[in-house]
C-alpha cells in the first residue's frame, strides 16, 4: 500500500527538492548568477548603523560565495556558513582564504552574541522563520543587525515583464508573484519580532545571451525541471530575445529587495 500524501507534505518535498538543487550545478550558478551593487553594501552598512570594515559578519545560505566575497572585500570579518555539499565545494575550491562552516539558517553553528551582522544573499526564503528568528537573535550581539536581500527582476522593463509572463504559461505558475513574496515584509518574519526596514537598489548588467540562458537555468524552477521541458523552454527564450537584442547581448535589470533589521 501506498502512503497519502498530504498537499502541505507535497508542498514541503516540492521546497526540499528546490532547495537541494542548486548542489548540482553550483559551477553554472557560480559563473553565472548576478552579483551586487557597492550601493547595496552602503545602505546595510546605513541601515546596520556601523561599517562593514572590522564588523564580525557571518553569511548564511553564502552558496558560491558571491556576497561572501564582497562583504569581504569591504573589510568585514566574514564567516560563510552553507549547508550544500556542491555549493560549499565550490566555494572552497574558489574562496580557500575565506572560512566556510557548515550549516544552515535554522540552526546556527555560531557562539551566543558572536556575531555584528548576519546577512542572507538569496537565502532567507530557504529558512523557517519560526526557527532562523530566534537563531540569529541568538548569535547576535546586542545592537547587531540582520540583513537580507534578493536580486528581483526589474519591475516595469518590458522585455523582463514578457519573459516572466512566458515563464509563467509555460511552467504553469506565476512567477511574478513567487517572486515577490519572498520577499515582502510582513513574510520575512511572521513572528514580529524584527522591525524591518526596507529598501530597494536597482541596477544592471550586460551579458551575453548565452550567460543570461545559463542564469536563468541554475534557478531552482529550471533545475528541478524534467531536461527536456527545460531544453524546449530555453531554445524558446532563446528565440524571443534575439528579437529584442539581436546583438546578442542582454541587459539584465534587476531592483534588490533588501530588509535590514537591528537586534534588541
Amino acid at each position: 500500500m501506498t502512503a497519502s500524501v498530504s498537499p502541505a507534505e507535497q508542498s514541503g518535498d516540492v521546497r526540499a527538492a528546490r532547495a537541494h538543487s542548486f548542489n548540482a550545478a553550483a559551477a553554472q550558478y557560480a559563473a553565472n548568477r548576478p552579483s551586487y551593487p557597492p550601493a547595496l553594501f552602503d545602505t546595510v552598512e546605513e541601515l546596520a548603523g556601523r561599517p562593514l570594515a572590522g564588523a564580525r559578519v557571518a553569511d548564511i545560505g553564502a552558496g558560491t560565495g558571491i556576497a561572501t566575497v564582497l562583504l569581504h572585500e569591504r573589510g568585514a570579518r566574514v564567516l560563510a556558513v552553507e549547508p550544500g555539499d556542491g555549493m560549499a565545494a565550490q566555494f572552497r575550491r574558489a574562496h580557500p582564504g575565506i572560512p566556510l562552516v557548515r550549516g544552515n539558517g535554522n540552526a546556527l553553528p555560531l557562539a551566543d552574541a558572536s556575531t555584528d551582522l548576519l546577512t542572507y544573499a538569496q537565502a532567507w526564503h530557504w529558512t523557517d522563520p519560526a526557527r532562523s528568528v530566534p537563531e540569529a537573535l541568538r548569535v547576535l550581539r546586542p545592537g547587531g543587525a540582520i540583513a537580507v536581500w534578493w536580486n528581483t527582476d526589474a519591475a516595469g522593463v518590458e522585455w523582463i515583464a514578457e519573459q516572466s509572463r512566458r515563464t509563467s504559461r509555460f511552467f504553469g505558475l506565476d512567477v511574478p508573484r513567487e517572486k515577490q513574496r519572498a520577499a515582502r515584509t510582513e513574510l520575512a518574519d511572521p513572528t514580529g519580532r524584527l522591525d524591518f526596514t526596507r529598501r530597494e537598489i536597482r541596477w544592471s548588467r550586460r551579458v551575453p545571451l548565452d550567460t543570461h540562458l545559463a542564469n536563468i537555468a541554475s534557478h531552482s524552477l529550471l533545475l528541478t525541471s524534467p531536461e527536456d521541458r527545460r531544453t524546449a523552454f530555453l531554445a524558446q527564450e532563446r528565440e524571443h530575445l534575439l528579437e529584442v537584442f539581436p546583438d546578442g547581448i542582454i541587459e539584465e535589470v534587476y531592483d534588490v529587495l533588501l530588509l535590514v533589521a537591528t537586534a534588541p
